[in-house]
Formats: structure tokens, C-alpha cells, sequence
């Protein structure tokens, strides 16, 4: 059969450069420990960062509700897909987040898609951080709106850049906690040069929701400055333990998303049977602070003992630790000696990173325990 396409150059490149991507079979829950191919290994690289994943009441609720209304929600939120379970999921986020609403998505990456499409488009600006996670980055230039990137965290790059623009509306878009790199955006300082150059701040902060701030409410709460970011994202297949992503903000901004946001209105809504046990891990979120506590604490310890080893991590003061290497090859032949000792940690590779900062990207969670990390500093 003749090719239109020939594929096989790209593949066979990213395979010499080695980078090329293969998944792994889990066969155990998420949590501390993961199953591979009857290898029992260490996790160090999920994202269920205070241990909610497999929790006993998550699963009883799950079941529950999947009794009360199958595996499938059957339509879209708009046609007849949304349940009460969705709607007091919806109600509880707002809350958490001390915003009047929340509208569910099915994914992170479909929210963010969602929200900077309906609320900028041609004869507009963005505005983005060089380190965004990948679903900004395509929001963005999806968007048809003019595309700019500031320098990593820089609120004086990014001022530069407003100073220039003429765009009818501006939106600056940032990640709270970067996913590869584990550093917080400065969200006061992007604040401030928003208000001076009248434009809206957005933040995804899908890996700081229920990790930082005193009672789990993010970067915003962590930096106090909930009342002055607009947009907030966050997801609910990390901390939370469960599905799906929530956007947070004004009664207008709701209601222009459930209008005009063509991820949310075009997509089949998640099961009510997620939404019931993520219900089920807000509660616990708010009411077992010891899980942040001891997250914390396995970070300190982490970075305490890869300090006396001389070990270059980079700045972070989040479960997202990760270990500058450099090479590629180095990345993947270190992680793959690190499987055979019993450890499951990814090598980050570009294009997901920069060129020349191939790392191992551990990330650590409430599951773990004291003597896990010492093993784990001794094995690096």
C-alpha cells in the first residue's frame, strides 16, 4: 500500500537523539509503590503528591456513585450530562478557592485550551511564560490572538513586553508551580505589572492546588493574593487524587466559558462517579493537614541529604525535585540504572525541557516514608 505520508525519518531521529517516549504497564494503584512488568519499584515520579489516589473513601464514593449512575455521564454538560454530583463538586471548588464559581472540564489540558480561546482571540495579546506548560503554549497560538513569551518567572520581561502592546484585550498567562522545573511564578510581582498595564493574570496552578498554602489552596493562597489573579486553573489528577481540571473565577467569567469555551461545550462530561470522589478527597483535604505536613517534610528531608551529596537540584521548594543532568543519554542510562535498583523515576529529555538540561524529575508525596528517601539518596 503506498504511504502518503512517510513517518518513519521523524520516528527513527527521535530514537537516535534518545529521546523517544515508551510507556510503561503499570499493574499496581497509584501510590508509593508501582508494579512493572512484576517488578515491584519505588515511585518517585507520579504526581499523587499527598496519597489520595487509591484512598478507601474515594474508592467507597466512587462505587457509590457508579452505582447510582453507571460508569459514563452519557452527554455533555449542556445536553444532559451534569449531574448533582458535578454541580456540588462545582459549588465546594468555588468555595475552596474563595471565588463565587467553578466550572468543571474534563482535563487539564482541555481547560486551558478552553479558557484563553473564548476570552481573547484575533486583535488581542498573550502573554506567557517561556516555561508554561504545554496546554498554555497551544492555548495560545490556538487562540489567534499575538503571541509572546517573557522570560522565565520575570516580572520586568514581562513589563517590557505590555509596555509595547496594543493588543484590544491582554491576558498574561503563567503556571503557578512549573511542572519540570518545580519553582513558583511570583505571582505578586506579575500582578502588579497586570494592574499597571491593565491586562488579566492567569494562573494553572495544577501542581500547587492542596500542596501549598496553609489549609491546601495553592500558589494564590500561599502568596495571598487570591483577590487579584482573575483566572484559576487547577486539576484535580494530582493532590486530589482523582480527574479533570476546574476553572475558578467570576459569575461572568463562568458564564462566558460555558458560552464560549468550545473544550467544555463539545465534550462529553466526566463521569458522575469521579466527581463524587473527588467530593470525597476535598473533604479530606481540608480536614488532614498532617498530609501536607509530611509531604513537606519528606521535601525538606530529600533536599537536606542531596545537599550533603553535592547533587545539583534545582530551586525548589515543591514535591517536583528535579536532578539536573545535562545529556540525554546520561538522563535515560541513570534512570534505567535506578529501575534496576528498584526505583521508577522518568528522564525528562527535551522537547519537554530546554536543550542540554536533561533531568531526572523525582517527585515526592505524602505516601512516602522517611526510610524511602534515605534509600532512595544512597541508590543516587
Amino acid at each position: 500500500m503506498t504511504q502518503p505520508f512517510d513517518l518513519s525519518a521523524a520516528l527513527a531521529e527521535r530514537r537516535q537523539q534518545q529521546r523517544y517516549r515508551q510507556r510503561l504497564q503499570q499493574q499496581a494503584p497509584a501510590g508509593r509503590e508501582a508494579l512493572v512488568n512484576g517488578q515491584r519499584l519505588l515511585n518517585f515520579c507520579g504526581n499523587d503528591y499527598l496519597g489520595l489516589a487509591n484512598h478507601p473513601q474515594l474508592v467507597a464514593a466512587f462505587k457509590k456513585a457508579a452505582d447510582e449512575f453507571g460508569v459514563g455521564s452519557g452527554a455533555s454538560h449542556l445536553v444532559c450530562g451534569h449531574s448533582h454530583y458535578h454541580h456540588a463538586l462545582e459549588e465546594q471548588l468555588a468555595e475552596f478557592c474563595g471565588r463565587p464559581r467553578a466550572l468543571l472540564f474534563s482535563t487539564g489540558y482541555m481547560a486551558n485550551l478552553g479558557v484563553i480561546q473564548a476570552l481573547i482571540g484575533k486583535g488581542d495579546a498573550v502573554f506567557e511564560d517561556r516555561l508554561n506548560h504545554a496546554s498554555l503554549i497551544d492555548g495560545g497560538l490556538a487562540s489567534g490572538a499575538r503571541f509572546r513569551r517573557y522570560q522565565h518567572a520575570h516580572a520586568a520581561s514581562l513589563a517590557a513586553q505590555l509596555a509595547g502592546a496594543d493588543g484590544r484585550r491582554k491576558l498574561v498567562v503563567t503556571d503557578g508551580v512549573f511542572s519540570m522545573d518545580g519553582d513558583v511564578a511570583p505571582l505578586a510581582e506579575l500582578a502588579d505589572v497586570c494592574e499597571q498595564h491593565q491586562a488579566w493574570l492567569m494562573v494553572d496552578d495544577a501542581h500547587g492546588f492542596g500542596v501549598l498554602g496553609e489549609q491546601g489552596g495553592g500558589c494564590v493562597a500561599a502568596q495571598r493574593v487570591q483577590a487579584r489573579v482573575p483566572v484559576l486553573v487547577g486539576t484535580l489528577g494530582k493532590a486530589f487524587g482523582t480527574f479533570g481540571a476546574f476553572v475558578a473565577g467570576s459569575d461572568e467569567l463562568i458564564e462566558t466559558l460555558i458560552q464560549f469555551a468550545r473544550p467544555y461545550i463539545y465534550t462529553t462530561a466526566l463521569p458522575a462517579a469521579v466527581a463524587a470522589a473527588t467530593l470525597a478527597s476535598l473533604a479530606l483535604l481540608r480536614e488532614e493537614h498532617w498530609r501536607r505536613e509530611k509531604l513537606q517534610s519528606m521535601i525538606a528531608q530529600f533536599r537536606q541529604g542531596a545537599a550533603q551529596r553535592g547533587f545539583q537540584l534545582m530551586d525548589s521548594a515543591t514535591p517536583i525535585q528535579p536532578l539536573l543532568i545535562g545529556e540525554d543519554g546520561d538522563a535515560l542510562a541513570l534512570s534505567q540504572r535506578l529501575l534496576q535498583r528498584g526505583f521508577l523515576i522518568s528522564a525528562i529529555r527535551p522537547p519537554t525541557v530546554p536543550e542540554g538540561t536533561a533531568r531526572l524529575r523525582i517527585t515526592l508525596s505524602a505516601a512516602h516514608e522517611p526510610e524511602d528517601i534515605d534509600r532512595l539518596i544512597e541508590s543516587l
